[in-house]
C-alpha cells in the first residue's frame, strides 16, 4: 500500500477535476488526481463530446437530404448506424488521451481507484475492495459528477428504460422511443433518433419542454420539432412504467389518461449528486437533496474541503463545473478571486435549431421588478441566413429600460450555442444596448442579428 502526501487531491477527473487539477498545479502545487474510471468524466467520455458527434451526423444527415438545394444530386442516400455510434467512440477516446497529455505535461499524479475521505486531511483509495493508497492532503476538491435520476417507482434497467449513455451505444436504430423529460439531454436525443427515422415521443411534466429556457424562444422550438416529426406532450406526467416487449407508459394529462407504447425509453429527467461512500457524513460535510453545500468559492461546511460540479448541484454543465474549478483552485491558493457568478452562466442545447441563453428571460426580469426593453431579430433577412440555407433562427435580448443594461440573451437557430459567448461577454462587461448596437459586426454573418436586436429593443433596427 502507498503512501502519498499532496497540497491539492482532486476526487474525480470530469471537467471540473482535470481543470481544477491543471489550475492548482499552474499555482505551484503539488497535485493528486484520483480517478476509478477514464479521465474526462462522464462529459468527455458518454456525455458533452460523443452526444455532440452523434448530433453533427444527425446534421449531417439532414442536410444531405436538401442536396438539391444546393445545385447537388445523388442516389439512394443510407446512412451506416454502427458506424455513426463508432465514430462518435473514437471522437471520445481521443478527447479522453487528451486529457491524459495534460496530467503528464502539468506534472500530476493521477491515481486509479475509488476514494474516500477519511479526515479532513486524510484520504484512502481502493480498488476491487481493498486499499491500494493513503494520502495525506492540505486540500481536497470533491469532483465526483452525478448521474441520470429517475422518477419514484420506476428502475432503469438500461436495456428497455435507458440513461444517455446507453442512448449513445444502441447496437441498432430503435423503431421508437419514449423520451421522459425535456431538457436538453431529453430534447438532443429527441433530435438525433428522429432525424434517422425513429419515432420518437416526449413526455414532459411542465408546461413546456427546455423548462428554464425563455418560453417564447421554446414555443418556436416546439413548433420546429413537430414540423420535423417529434411527437411533444406537455403538461404530462408519467405515472407508471412498464416492461415487456415494448415500454409502456401510463401518463395523466389535463385531457385525462393516456397508454404509450415504444420499443424503448429514456430517461431524461435531470441529474442527482454522486455523494454516496464519500464520507462526507462522518467528516459533517453538509449536503441538501443529494447535493453538497458549498459556498461561491466551491467551499463546503468542512475547512479545506471544497466541491465543484454536479456533486454540488445545478446547473449540472460542464463549464460551470470547470469554471468552478479554477475558482476553488486559486481560492485556495490565496488569490483574490470574484466567486462563481451563478447569474451568468450559458446554456445550450444542441438540437437543431440549436438554443442559447444566458442571464434572465424575460419572465424573470418582469418579476424582479425591472422595466423592460425587448428586442427581437429573426435570421431571415440576414444575407449569410439566406446564403448558407439556415433561415430557421431569432435573437431575443432582454433590456433594463432605464440603463440599457443587457439582462438577458436567448437565441435559437443555427450556430447558436456558439453566437451566445458574445453575450455573456456583454453581460460580464456590464454593456448596454448602445455598446451591442454599435459595435460593428462583420457581414455576412449570423452574428448581425445580435447588432440589430439590441437596435430593436430601442427602436433603430435597420434591417427590418
Amino acid at each position: 500500500m502507498a503512501e502519498k502526501q499532496f497540497d491539492l487531491t482532486v476526487i474525480g477527473a470530469g471537467p471540473g477535476g482535470y481543470v481544477a487539477a491543471i489550475r492548482a498545479a499552474q499555482l505551484g502545487m503539488k497535485v493528486g488526481l484520483v480517478e476509478r474510471d477514464k479521465l474526462g468524466g462522464i462529459c468527455l467520455n458518454w456525455g458533452c463530446i460523443p452526444s455532440k458527434a452523434l448530433l453533427k451526423s444527425a446534421e449531417l444527415y439532414q442536410t444531405f437530404k436538401k442536396a438539391e438545394e444546393f445545385g447537388f444530386s445523388y442516389k439512394d442516400l443510407k446512412f451506416d448506424f454502427p458506424k455513426i455510434i463508432k465514430r462518435s467512440r473514437d471522437v471520445a477516446d481521443r478527447v479522453s488521451k487528451g486529457v491524459e497529455y495534460l496530467m503528464k505535461k502539468n506534472k500530476i499524479e493521477v491515481i486509479p481507484g475509488t476514494a474516500r475521505l477519511v479526515s479532513k486531511n486524510a484520504i484512502e483509495v481502493s480498488k476491487d475492495g481493498k486499499t491500494t493508497d493513503t494520502i495525506k492532503t492540505k486540500f481536497t476538491i470533491i469532483a465526483t459528477g452525478g448521474r441520470s435520476r429517475t422518477i419514484p417507482g420506476v428502475t432503469i434497467d438500461r436495456k428497455k428504460v435507458i440513461t444517455s449513455t446507453e442512448a449513445m451505444t444502441l447496437p441498432e436504430l430503435p423503431k421508437s422511443l419514449l423520451v421522459i423529460g425535456g431538457g436538453a439531454i431529453g430534447i438532443e436525443f429527441a433530435y438525433f433518433y428522429n432525424s434517422f427515422g425513429t419515432k420518437v415521443t416526449v413526455v414532459e411534466m411542465l408546461p413546456s419542454i427546455l423548462p428554464k429556457e425563455d418560453k417564447e424562444i421554446t414555443k418556436l422550438l416546439e413548433s420546429s420539432l413537430k414540423k420535423q416529426g417529434v411527437e411533444i406532450l406537455t403538461n404530462a406526467k408519467v405515472e407508471s412504467v412498464g416492461v415487456a416487449s415494448d415500454v409502456a407508459l401510463r401518463i395523466s394529462t389535463k385531457e385525462g389518461a393516456k397508454e404509450l407504447k415504444g420499443e424503448l425509453a429514456l430517461m431524461a429527467v435531470g441529474v442527482q449528486g454522486n455523494v454516496e461512500n464519500l464520507g462526507l457524513e462522518s467528516l459533517g460535510v453538509k449536503v441538501d437533496r443529494g447535493a453538497i453545500i458549498v459556498d461561491k468559492f466551491g467551499k463546503t461546511s468542512v475547512e479545506g474541503i471544497y466541491a465543484i460540479g454536479d456533486v454540488s448541484g445545478a446547473p449540472w454543465l460542464a463549464h460551470a463545473a470547470s469554471h468552478q474549478g479554477i475558482v476553488a483552485a486559486e481560492h485556495m491558493a490565496g488569490k483574490t478571486v470574484h466567486g462563481f457568478d451563478r447569474t451568468n452562466i450559458p446554456s445550450c442545447t444542441y438540437c437543431q435549431p440549436q438554443v442559447a441563453s444566458v442571464g434572465m428571460t424575460e419572465e424573470a426580469a418582469v418579476a424582479a421588478g425591472y422595466k423592460v426593453k425587448v428586442g427581437r431579430f429573426p435570421f431571415r433577412p440576414l444575407g449569410k441566413a439566406m446564403a448558407t440555407g439556415e433561415t430557421e433562427g431569432s435573437v431575443k435580448l432582454v433590456f433594463d429600460e432605464r440603463y440599457g443594461e443587457l439582462l438577458g440573451a436567448h437565441i435559437i437557430g443555427s450556430e447558436a450555442t456558439e453566437l451566445i459567448a458574445e453575450l455573456g461577454l456583454a453581460r460580464a462587461l456590464e454593456s448596454t444596448n448602445v455598446e451591442i448596437h454599435r459595435t460593428m459586426h462583420a457581414h455576412p454573418t449570423l452574428s448581425e442579428a445580435i447588432m440589430e436586436a439590441a437596435g430593436d429593443a430601442f427602436g433603430e433596427a435597420i434591417q427590418i
